[in-house]
């Protein structure tokens, strides 16, 4: 099971009753953040979301509705009393601007890890040890500046296939490290592994997060069969397209296209412009495209779980 949390929904900048657009995910304890624009501290208190256990901050990108909301944020979670290290996920040149913006948060008693990103996608485990099955991936957008959206996947083993284990001979004791993907060498030198007694890998868990940018096929191809896909809606008004175009933004209408063609599950528009009043207004035109769309509001939570 995935925890998922749209904290904010705004573009460019807060609005009184619309934060900028953040991501909070939980999964086995641990928990990621995606972008940190102004206000997404109170964005979280206002869901009883507590700073203090943070293991991950991806950035999408350094335009500052994506980051200015950083300092403060490193800053409470200093303030907590956190000792643990702080990974940071982002495109090339994350520690660069992250030491920057921290001229006004400098002592903080946890160190921080940087990862940059460089390749035009890159996939690997965050933390295999406390978020077993648990994989993130980077890709490459288009926006005026670089920057990346993220997949997050969960893996499902298949199931644990008891004949096949008592017929291996394998004492019990060792079942539940192989359920778990371990291979077990017990006293006398036998080895057993995962594949010995588990069926095929079934479906498992993917959320897709895009903002910023206009559509691609990367993001189509990495979005593909998301059970949820968070995409950035800049523009309901159709007579807008021209203005994506330019600023390298996109409207509803090209988010539910993308949506249509990656056959994800539910998509949730997000990252509004400032003059987008009501992003509701635009749904009944929206969803002839991809019918399961929602317009996502601030704090908008779903728990993403596995198919029986």
């Amino acid at each position: 099971m995935i925890d998922v949390c749209l904290l904010g929904t705004g573009g460019m900048m807060p609005l009184p009753n619309r934060f900028l657009t953040s991501l909070n995910v939980r999964y086995n304890g641990k928990c990621v953040l995606i972008d940190c624009g102004e206000a997404t501290q109170i964005a979280m208190k206002k869901k009883g979301i507590s700073a203090k256990p943070i293991d991950i901050i991806c950035f999408t990108h350094y335009h500052a509705d994506h980051i200015s909301g950083l300092p403060g944020l490193l800053l409470t979670m200093g303030n907590a009393e956190r000792t643990e290290p702080l990974l940071m996920i982002g495109p090339k040149g994350l520690e660069k601007v992250v030491n920057s913006l921290r001229v006004i948060a400098p002592e903080l008693p946890f160190e921080i890890k940087f990862k940059e990103l460089t390749e035009p996608e890159v996939e690997f485990e965050p933390d295999s040890e406390n978020m077993p099955g648990f994989s993130i991936k980077a890709f490459r957008v288009n926006h005026n500046i670089t920057c990346y959206g993220y997949s997050m996947s969960l893996k499902r083993q298949g199931k644990f296939n008891v004949e096949a284990a008592q017929a291996a001979g394998i004492d019990r004791r060792y079942w539940n490290s192989l359920q778990k993907g371990a291979e077990v060498t017990t006293e006398d030198g036998r080895v057993f592994t995962p594949d010995m007694v588990l069926g095929e890998a079934r479906k498992g868990i993917k959320l897709t997060y895009v903002t910023d940018t206009r559509p691609t096929d990367s993001i189509v191809a990495n979005a593909a069969g998301s059970d949820l896909f968070i995409c950035e809606g800049m523009y309901g008004e159709p007579d807008k397209i021209a203005k994506a175009k330019e600023y390298k933004h996109m409207t509803f209408y090209e988010a539910a296209k993308m949506a249509k063609s990656a056959e994800v599950k539910e998509m949730w528009l997000t990252h509004y412009s400032p003059s987008l009043v009501n992003p509701a207004e635009f749904m009944q035109e929206t969803k002839k495209i991809f019918a399961n769309t929602v317009a996502a509001k601030d704090g908008r939570s779903v728990e993403l779980r596995f198919e029986d």
